[in-house]
C-alpha cells in the first residue's frame, strides 16, 4: 500500500466517513465551505460533477499539498432531482409517485492532486428500482419518520430497503460514496486500497 500522500475527504457528512474508512486509508476530514446551488440549469450527470468538484476545489486551495476528494449525491426521477420532502403530504406524493419506478442516485465524485494540479470528476451512477407499494406501505414508511430527511423520500441504507426490488450499481455509491470507483481512480495516482 503507497501511502505517500496526505488524503483529505472534503465532507462533513458522517456516512462518508464511515465509508472511506472501509478503505482503510489514513485520511483527515475537512468540510468544504463551497456554497453548492441545486438551480443550476444543468444536467443531472453534469450537476453533480460540478457540485463535488466545487467542494473539493474549496478545500485542495487552503493546502500545498495533497489529494482532496470531495463528492455529492442526489436522487433523480424523470431527469429531475428529487429533494427532502418538506412534509409528510409531500413524503407521501413522492413515494406514490415513484412506486414501481426506478430511480437514478447520482453521486458526483472528484479527486483532486494539489501538488501536480491534477484533477478527475467522475459521476457514479445507481439505478434503484422501487417496488410498486400499496398506499397503506406508503403510508405506514412516512409514519416511520425515515423518508423526512432523505432525498427522494427514502433510505437505502434503513427500513426503506424493503420498498427497494433491486440495485444496479454500486451500493456504496448510492449511500454517497463510490468505493469501487474511488479505488479505481486513486490507484491511478498510485494509491494502492488493496
Amino acid at each position: 500500500m503507497n501511502n505517500q500522500y496526505k488524503i483529505i475527504l472534503a465532507s462533513s457528512s458522517p456516512r462518508r466517513k464511515e465509508l472511506f474508512e472501509k478503505l482503510r486509508l489514513p485520511f483527515t476530514i475537512e468540510a468544504s465551505d463551497y456554497e453548492e446551488d441545486m438551480t443550476l440549469k444543468i444536467p443531472p450527470l453534469k450537476l453533480a460533477k460540478t457540485l463535488s468538484c466545487g467542494k473539493a476545489l474549496a478545500v485542495a486551495r487552503k493546502h500545498q499539498s495533497g489529494i482532496v476528494i470531495g463528492a455529492d449525491t442526489f436522487v433523480v426521477f424523470d431527469n429531475h432531482l428529487l429533494g427532502k420532502p418538506k412534509s409528510e403530504a409531500e413524503a407521501v406524493k413522492m413515494l406514490t409517485k415513484l412506486s414501481g419506478k426506478r430511480v437514478d442516485i447520482l453521486t458526483g465524485l472528484t479527486i483532486i492532486n494539489i501538488a501536480s494540479g491534477k484533477k478527475v470528476s467522475i459521476t457514479d451512477i445507481t439505478k434503484v428500482y422501487i417496488k410498486k407499494l400499496s398506499k397503506q406501505e406508503i403510508d405506514n414508511y412516512v409514519m416511520s419518520g425515515e423518508p423526512m430527511d432523505k432525498a427522494g423520500a427514502f433510505a437505502i441504507q434503513g427500513l426503506g430497503a424493503v420498498i427497494i426490488k433491486k440495485i444496479e450499481g454500486d451500493f456504496m455509491g448510492a449511500m454517497g460514496l463510490p468505493l469501487f470507483a474511488l479505488a479505481k481512480e486513486l490507484k491511478k495516482l498510485g494509491i494502492d486500497v488493496l
